[in-house]
């Protein structure tokens, strides 16, 4: 016999979990926050990704696998605030940073930062913004790469083969985005919270049950 029934599973309803469109000051600054930090590692990554693709000669696509650390805040501040829209308004800053910055994209990094939060945001509307276990930070990583590499093969990689590069790239892309902003972002809110920064969030005041 299962000895959890009836007990709430790590993916399952949170009964701290406040209302999700109720946004509060904290929450909006902490968005904030964690976009204009992204923004800045967005925009180093940016040479990372330029740096590898001479390595990556033999098999473009691969670089698909380094992508994921573009979609941790559209997974890390929805996992953190809870609230509705979180993951879109923090990735959409946190692009908006590096274009200022100086990105290489321009502002075309500002539009694919909304398409990226959007993706992200399909994995915890699908949970009712009640869900925030690891099954849904890895959809909404995996969901939210798959935005962003859409966005690529569209506006910068359009005549490249479909077979041979774009569906590569793409799963790829997935693949980093599971891992790394998925479940690097479940990684992070798991080391944050010893720290005591989260516990005016959900997140924060489940810790005793984690």
């Amino acid at each position: 016999m299962n000895s959890t029934k009836g007990m709430p599973m790590p993916d399952s309803v949170s009964f701290n979990t406040p209302a999700p469109g109720r946004w509060r000051t904290v929450d909006i600054l902490t968005c904030a926050v964690l976009a204009v930090a992204f923004g800045v590692v967005f925009w180093a990554w940016n040479f990372v990704w330029a740096g590898i693709e001479p390595a990556l000669a033999f098999l473009p696509p691969l670089k698909g696998l380094v992508y994921g650390v573009w979609l941790i805040p559209a997974v890390l501040a929805p996992l953190i605030v809870r609230r509705v829209g979180a993951g879109l308004l923090t990735e959409f800053l946190a692009a908006a940073v590096s274009a200022l910055l100086g990105s290489f994209w321009g502002l075309l990094v500002v539009y694919q930062g909304l398409v990226q939060g959007l993706g992200g945001e399909l994995a915890f509307a699908a949970g009712r913004y009640r869900r925030y276990g690891a099954p849904t930070a890895v959809a909404a990583g995996a969901l939210a790469c798959f935005a962003a590499t859409l966005f690529d093969v569209i506006a910068y990689y359009p005549y490249y083969d479909f077979w041979a590069y774009k569906v590569p790239y793409i799963a790829f892309a997935m693949l980093s985005g599971a891992i790394v902003a998925g479940l690097g972002s479940k990684a992070l809110v798991k080391a944050m919270l010893p720290t005591g920064v989260l516990d005016r969030f959900p997140a924060g005041r489940e810790r005793a049950r984690i």
